[in-house]
């Protein structure tokens, strides 16, 4: 009876031991998951709800309440004019639609910049900001960048022609008249989503009244080309021009002055059968 009781006690020991092992270790894995987890929050933030569209979005569609969700977003990365606020982006419960600007993918924020106003629609004047204009400019195959000119680009802007000099002499140079030009429209297509290269017709910019001046004046007297800028490029282009001299590298020659000659006064006169010639004093 002994030896039974013995046995029994040493089996509950083991069990008992053997349980204490395996607490400990749950509680090691808990510990160590609860010390990762509070890595992450530290690293990512805290974290807030946005709203993202839940299907494909194009250019010009409305849209709905039924076309967005909420998602978790790190706080310390939300874009400045990102939509947390259902009353901000649906005002007056949606009976002022917004139409899409850009088109949108699936979960992709939304943000100020991709959508139209309560109730403006999605047109060229929903991108032009207060005080612009929009102007169209003509181009072809090589004053267009062979097509690859999207709405959302920027562009310098270059004039050639001619212009008569002071000594009635003509030539023609090529000058940059704007820089850094935004592109808001290709044709008649506004969106930039598709991405596919496109030989236009017309290419709309936003200007100030002043500049759409300068691109009225320059367009009805010469030839406009535009040339592409690069993402992030924020150079700042002083006056360039180039005249035909300067391309080929010919350089202006002074012409000699003919001295005058010396005025002659003289009055005809007859000597026997002869008419001669007799100097007189000049008068004048």
């Amino acid at each position: 009876m002994r030896m039974i009781f013995g046995l029994v006690l040493v089996v509950g020991l083991g069990l008992a031991g053997l349980a204490v092992y395996m607490a400990q270790g749950y509680i090691s894995q808990t510990q160590s998951a609860l010390h990762r987890e509070q890595e992450f929050r530290a690293k990512t933030g805290p974290l807030v709800e946005v709203f993202v569209v839940n299907k494909p979005k194009a250019y010009g569609e409305v849209l709905t309440k039924e076309d967005v969700q909420l998602i978790w977003w790190p706080q310390n990365a939300l874009p400045e004019t990102i939509f947390r606020d259902a009353e901000v982006l649906f005002p007056n419960n949606g009976k002022e639609p917004r139409h899409v600007l850009r088109q949108m993918e699936k979960f992709d924020p939304i943000m100020a910049v991709k959508v139209t106003e309560p109730g403006q629609p999605a047109g060229l004047t929903g991108q032009l900001a207060v005080g612009m204009r929009a102007f169209a400019i003509e181009v072809d195959v090589a004053s267009g960048v062979s097509g690859f000119v999207q709405p959302g680009d920027r562009v310098d802007v270059y004039w050639t022609g001619s212009n008569s000099g002071g000594n009635g002499e003509t030539g023609e140079f090529t000058r940059l008249i704007e820089s850094a030009v935004p592109i808001i429209a290709v044709d008649q297509t506004a969106d930039s989503g598709n991405g596919s290269a496109m030989v236009a017709r017309t290419v709309t910019v936003s200007a100030s009244p002043e500049v759409v001046a300068r691109l009225a004046q320059a367009q009805a007297t010469g030839r406009l080309a535009l040339a592409l800028v690069g993402v992030g490029d924020l150079t700042v282009n002083g006056s360039i021009e180039v005249d035909q001299q300067g391309l080929l590298g010919i350089e202006a020659t002074a012409v000699a002055a003919i001295p005058e000659a010396e005025k002659v006064c003289s009055v005809r006169t007859r000597r026997g059968a002869d008419m001669v010639d007799m100097p007189i004093p000049c008068t004048n």
